[in-house]
């Protein structure tokens, strides 16, 4: 079914290279044919590409050879926003729900968040071929995965590495480069049923990724009618029910969704280390440590012995969450930002990658912790806000995707 859509996709070009060899009966309707084309499929490697569905993460390994064989630096940025904006397409909705104001918000922040990829990739483009193209597509892949460009990475076929080369881990990764390196020249005849190719067999061959036995991530359904609110009394003791419940399973370490713990405060500790005095269990939640000049992000390690800050978030939201210009407006606030600190957190004797929401979406984040040697992925989020759009599910997906890369066991937790 893969190689089938890769050729629906890709005949065009054939037919395109064979028209401009036949005749030069028509050169103004084949560019705009040519180029409609490239758009079309930009739009479609976002949308299909970014589907939700882990097995579909290949299709975007496409969105370079429509790119790199635009006719023009204009069709090219509007292939590149095609893709991201096509990839993007639930931040409309669950902006509006977030920030609660009208659709037209929500649309407005969609393409502002599209206009740095969307910059990158038209700037970079060239009409130049061979290895030149190749570096050029590396440079901006570079740039989008790490900061400060890179906070806005969304939607980076790179991540389609850990479906076409499960348990490769870094040679998957490097494997995976050089592929879309190819797609930007004349090799995309061989790299595009090459991908198909490994892309159909995982498919075939698909499992989830391993799970450590006694670990166990506790999915809940809390709403908020506004940004802004924490888990209150009643919802804390309800969440240390289904913590029991868990429990009374077999479960060892527990992990809850981010913002699960509320607002992090000695009383809400004593509530919780008291909840816990007389159980074995470790329990891992996301919860806000307040600041004069903002707030942090965090994970929690609790048990009945105390509790201790185990990860602060590297990269919080853009807009909605990490405002840094507040603090040169002297108006403070916002999330702080820990870009490269704290990449690897120990709990209960594992070395985990700590992940929360957002992280799970961009580039650097997973890979810096990677590098660490870790032992396995705990990614918490908190998706109250997305309105039923295919944001968490996408996030689900990019960490799934991961996991299955380096042949780590993920524990996840979300707050749907």
């Amino acid at each position: 079914m893969w190689l089938l859509l890769t050729q629906d996709i890709l005949d065009p070009f054939r037919r395109t290279a064979l028209l401009d060899w036949r005749g030069k009966s028509s050169p103004s309707n084949l560019k705009l044919a040519r180029s409609l084309f490239c758009i079309l499929g930009g739009m479609a490697t976002g949308t299909i590409g970014w589907s939700a569905n882990v097995l579909l993460l290949p299709v975007g390994m496409l969105f370079p050879a429509f790119w790199a064989y635009a006719p023009s630096r204009s069709v090219a940025t509007l292939v590149a926003a095609a893709h991201f904006l096509g990839a993007s397409r639930g931040l409309p909705q669950g902006a509006s729900i977030f920030f609660g104001s009208q659709y037209v918000i929500g649309l407005g922040l969609w393409v502002a968040a599209s206009l740095i990829f969307v910059a990158v990739h038209s700037a970079l483009w060239t009409q130049q071929s061979g290895w030149q193209r190749a570096l050029r597509y590396f440079s901006a892949t570079v740039l989008m995965s790490l900061p400060p460009l890179g906070i806005v990475g969304w939607a980076s076929p790179i991540t389609a590495a850990g479906v076409l080369f499960p348990g490769w881990s870094w040679f998957g990764l490097a494997a995976t480069a050089i592929l879309l390196l190819a797609m930007t020249t004349n090799l995309w005849r061989i790299a595009v049923p090459v991908v198909a190719g490994f892309a159909a067999w995982s498919a075939a061959v698909w499992t989830e990724p391993k799970v450590i036995k006694g670990w166990n991530g506790i999915n809940t359904t809390f709403r908020y009618e506004e940004a802004g609110q924490h888990a209150g009394y009643a919802q804390q003791l309800e969440t240390i029910a289904l913590v029991r419940k868990a429990a009374g399973h077999g479960a060892n370490v527990i992990v809850l969704p981010e913002s699960a713990l509320g607002l992090w405060t000695p009383t809400t500790e004593r509530l919780w280390t008291d909840a816990l005095s007389n159980s074995p269990v470790t329990v891992i939640g996301g919860a806000t440590i307040i600041h004069r000049d903002g707030y942090d992000t965090v994970m929690v390690e609790l048990s009945g012995n105390g509790s201790r800050v185990l990860y602060r978030e590297r990269m919080p939201v853009p807009v909605s969450m990490w405002q840094p210009w507040r603090r040169f407006t002297g108006d403070g606030g916002g999330a702080n930002a820990y870009f490269f600190d704290n990449p690897i957190a120990q709990v209960a004797g594992t070395r985990v990658v700590p992940l929360i929401c957002y992280e799970q979406l961009i580039i650097w984040p997973v890979l810096q912790s990677m590098a660490m040697g870790p032992e396995m992925i705990v990614a918490i989020s908190n998706g109250w806000w997305t309105g039923g759009s295919n944001i968490t599910d996408i996030q689900r997906a990019s960490v799934t995707a991961w996991a299955k890369l380096f042949d780590v066991p993920l524990v996840m937790a979300v707050n749907e």
